[in-house]
């Protein structure tokens, strides 16, 4: 993976999210990760970068647990081989985005709630909206 598509991808989510200074962006210790344009980048957004120690693969549990369902529920299905790859990059976005966010029962919190809802009611619940 090349550090442009890393600093590409957190770009826009920062966009995106607009989470504000702070936030705590995980990642493994790959040298996209530990190049200096992906720092500056993080720090163009004030973002705290945690990263996994080597040969410490429970750090990044979350993630990776998310690459397996990623792989399980979709890519493994489909012969991807055949597809041109804005097809698949369509597919992936749309599994991601609308499905595993939006509509996908969760095993990792108590509501079941996808992880956009739960955001939402964490969100609401600090703001003091029932």
């Amino acid at each position: 993976m090349k550090k442009e598509l890393c600093i590409r991808a957190l770009t826009e989510a920062f966009e995106m999210r607009q989470p504000g200074a702070g936030v705590i962006v995980h990642s493994d210790a790959g040298s996209q990760f530990t190049s200096i344009a992906y720092k500056q980048t993080l720090g163009k957004f004030k973002a705290i970068q945690s990263m996994s120690d080597v040969g410490k693969c429970y750090d990044n549990a979350r993630m990776e647990s998310f690459f397996a369902t990623l792989k399980k529920e979709l890519l493994y299905r489909i012969d991807t081989t055949k597809m041109m790859r804005e097809q698949v990059k369509t597919l992936v976005w749309q599994y991601t985005m609308v499905y595993y966010n939006r509509k996908r029962i969760s095993t990792v919190n108590e509501d079941g709630l996808p992880p956009t809802l739960y955001r939402l009611k964490v969100t609401k619940k600090k703001n003091g909206v029932a």
